[in-house]
């Protein structure tokens, strides 16, 4: 790769790291080649070329940033497979779940608001585990789902995924709030 090279910056992001098109990747390469491709491409590297090249230079630091914050998230991730796959998620107009799932997360989010207003730490940290739990066997079920080329059921999962996130952002946000 050139320093600038414009067609290495229209790769999509698996390409601009050298990394296969897959979900399943090795984080530790990925922030090794991170740091390589930013060491050569970061802008301070480049303070003593023109304008125009400077611009280039923080345009290509922008793209390897956002690149790598895509490929390291397993959901961006999966969420940029699909895309380069060409299917559409849906985000905003497909909220169809699975009935049971939609109840267990309801009560899971009672769970969670009950136990904050009794002030249970325990009680958090074990609905934490719990659903930590349920959502590596999902992005287990989502890398299986993407490598075997089951785009519907992985977009469907990566709905799942994300409402699951949410409800472990508020988990930590509660215990967060007991423990400060």
């Amino acid at each position: 790769m050139t320093l600038f090279d414009l067609e290495t910056v229209r790769q999509d992001f698996f390409s601009l790291f050298g990394l296969p098109r897959q979900q399943g990747i090795d984080a530790d390469r990925l922030d090794a080649l991170y740091r390589e491709i930013q060491a050569r491409v970061h802008p301070d590297k480049h303070a003593h070329l023109s304008d125009s090249d400077k611009r280039m230079a923080m345009q290509w630091a922008t793209h390897v940033n956002e690149a790598y914050e895509t490929l390291k998230d397993p959901l961006k991730r999966a969420r940029y497979l699909l895309h380069l796959a060409g299917h559409d998620v849906r985000l905003e107009t497909n909220t169809a779940m699975p009935t049971a799932f939609l109840v267990a997360q309801m009560e899971l989010r009672e769970s969670v608001v009950e136990a904050k207003d009794a002030g249970d730490v325990d009680a958090l940290d074990t609905l934490l585990r719990r659903l930590k739990n349920e959502v590596k066997a999902e992005f287990d079920n989502l890398r299986v789902a993407l490598d075997e080329g089951n785009l519907e059921h992985a977009g469907a999962l990566v709905r799942q995924l994300m409402f699951q996130e949410k409800l472990l952002n508020e988990i930590d946000d509660a215990l967060a709030c007991l423990e400060g």
